[in-house]
């Protein structure tokens, strides 16, 4: 597997995976963030490999679509470099560092 499309669907998980259902929710992360093969998940739940497989390409679509709608994803990266650009162009500036740093833990919150 890719590792740039795991961090991807980590990434796309983290922001919308409140909008898949219980099993889509643990099928990908068992798939991306635990590295559990299809036949460990199929095991898991008594289905077979072929279900599980389906399954995760169809909310793999499901999440680049909701990506492609929402932006909630890009829109965090650009928002990121942008206050990481204000934070090296500023160091010196309290006041900016503040808001950044109340900016960036609205971002991350969990």
């Amino acid at each position: 597997m890719e590792i740039e499309k795991t961090n991807r669907m980590n990434a796309l998980f983290e922001f919308y995976a409140a909008l898949l259902t219980d099993k889509q929710m643990n099928y990908i992360e068992l798939y991306y963030a635990d590295d559990y093969s299809l036949a460990e998940i199929a095991e898991e739940f008594g289905v077979s490999r072929q279900a599980v497989y389906d399954n995760i390409k169809r909310t793999e679509k499901i999440l680049e679509d909701y990506e492609m709608k929402l932006h909630m994803y890009s829109d965090y990266i650009v928002r990121s470099e942008i206050l990481e650009s204000i934070m090296q162009k500023y160091p010196e500036d309290h006041f900016l560092q503040e808001k950044i740093a109340i900016l960036s833990s609205i971002d991350n919150r969990d």
